[in-house]
């Protein structure tokens, strides 16, 4: 079964999305790991505790946040996790974000199917 890091960035208040997305992967037969707003250094730990396979990130435009994760997540071993982020993300973020390791980017109004679908066809290729 595939397992994924579903977490928050930043205290925004728009928690809406990340639950969806979370029941969305559930009802897919994916395992959920909620994690809630994490510093990146709780990202990782909570990755490596719940021995995932992908981490779901809602940014809320903190990519500082990614950068610090992706260095940490190579410093602990595994820097080849999948990585996806969604939000509200400006269209000219999405390229850094790239950049930086994050695999796919699934901005405000993204489709759930195709959320799900990414990780099912991604998540153990790595």
């Amino acid at each position: 079964k595939i397992r994924v890091l579903i977490a928050k960035t930043s205290l925004d208040g728009h928690w809406r999305g990340v639950a969806t997305v979370a029941q969305a992967l559930k009802d897919a037969g994916i395992e959920v790991v909620y994690g809630g707003q994490l510093t990146a250094a709780q990202t990782v730990q909570t990755a490596l505790q719940e021995d995932v396979d992908v981490i779901g990130l809602n940014i809320g435009g903190r990519i500082g946040h990614v950068e610090k994760m992706m260095q940490m997540l190579k410093d602990k071993g595994i820097g080849n996790l999948l990585i996806v982020a969604g939000g509200n993300i400006l269209k000219d973020d999405i390229p850094e974000l790239k950049q930086l390791g994050v695999a796919e980017v699934f901005p405000t109004g993204s489709k759930l199917k195709d959320i799900v679908a990414y990780i099912e066809q991604n998540a153990r290729l790595r």
